[in-house]
């Protein structure tokens, strides 16, 4: 079974994503508008502005399509803003999209001058014993809580910054701008795994 995976490509960190998932040998494609929605098998929200693409969201009338798209167990993962818009609840603005039941602070890591590299655990597929994941934080949100059901998949110190519940992963940094693919390819065999070809 092939499966083609879309990057929501309505602003932020899209082409980044998609040359990843190239790498890993992976069909992907832009979504630009909800339709597409139907021609994918997962799809990743990328980093950006989380407040420009949730307007855009609204301007392409994207809410009901993607909430299909979430109920049909269908894989999706975000990157920073993309975390921003799938948390369950966004401090002081409310609920986001609530696909994932954790809480989180915007720009909790400061501004973009202060955006830093890291060497993170991550803890894919029960395997604590991987190399460290190099890692870069931008304007990085931050991950207040998890809800019981969530799998907490990646640290940063004491942070929790990678993270799982059914169908939904997110992180607060950026695996798109590094070469190492194990979070993108772990993405990869969720489809697979969601959608039957083990």
């Amino acid at each position: 079974m092939s499966i083609k995976v879309g990057v929501l490509s309505l602003q932020g960190a899209f082409k980044e994503h998609i040359s990843r998932l190239k790498e890993c040998g992976i069909s992907a494609a832009e979504v630009k508008f909800p339709e597409q929605l139907k021609d994918i098998d997962g799809l990743i929200i990328p980093g950006g502005e989380s407040t420009t693409i949730n307007k855009l969201l609204e301007k392409y009338k994207f809410k009901e399509s993607l909430d299909k798209f979430y109920r049909d167990k269908n894989p999706i993962f975000g990157t920073c803003a993309g975390l921003i818009l799938l948390a369950k609840n966004i401090e002081g603005e409310g609920r986001g999209l609530g696909y994932i039941d954790i809480d989180v602070q915007r720009n909790a890591y400061g501004r973009q001058i202060e955006s830093f590299e890291e060497l993170l655990d991550i803890h894919l597929d029960n395997n604590k014993n991987g190399s460290k994941f190099k890692s870069i934080f931008i304007r990085a949100p931050k991950i207040l809580n998890v809800g019981k059901k969530v799998r907490i998949l990646g640290k940063f110190k004491e942070d929790i910054v990678l993270v799982r519940d059914n169908n939904v992963m997110a992180c607060n940094f950026h695996p798109e701008l590094t070469r190492d693919l194990r979070i993108h390819r772990y993405f990869i065999n969720m489809i697979k795994n969601i959608k039957g070809d083990n």
